[in-house]
């Protein structure tokens, strides 16, 4: 069983940063994804990385601003949140993948992935 545990949500002025982590506990093979969501709104992909070769894909909305990374040795990925926007806030749930398709690949489809974190909120003010 994989627990996941995220951190690093808060208060950030617009046009700040913000890094976030996600610990991963139960696995070290892990396809890692981070999601937001807004009440009201459906969850919409963020950024992933793949489970062996580093592969990472990011949405349009984030692309150049935001950096996936990952240390193999603690099991946790980080979301380097740069340049933040106001509809950058949300929850963002991090999120892992056991499956064969994420091993080689980094998916953005949330259907791939088995496990979530509870979230951590993000808000944004200008």
């Amino acid at each position: 069983q994989v627990q996941l545990v995220e951190s690093g949500g808060g208060l950030v002025q617009a046009g700040g940063s913000l890094r976030l982590s996600c610990a991963a506990s139960g696995r070290t093979a892990l396809g890692m994804g981070w999601f937001r969501q807004v009440p009201g709104q459906e969850r919409e992909f963020v950024a992933a990385i793949s489970q062996t070769t580093g592969d990472t894909v990011y949405a349009d909305s984030v692309k150049g601003r935001f950096t996936l990374a990952r240390d193999k040795l603690k099991n946790v990925s980080y979301l380097q949140k740069n340049s933040q926007k106001p509809e950058d806030a949300a929850v963002y749930y991090c999120a892992a993948s056991t499956r064969a398709k994420t091993f080689f690949e980094a998916s953005a489809t949330d259907a791939d992935y088995d496990y979530w974190g509870q979230g951590t909120q993000v808000i944004v003010h200008s």
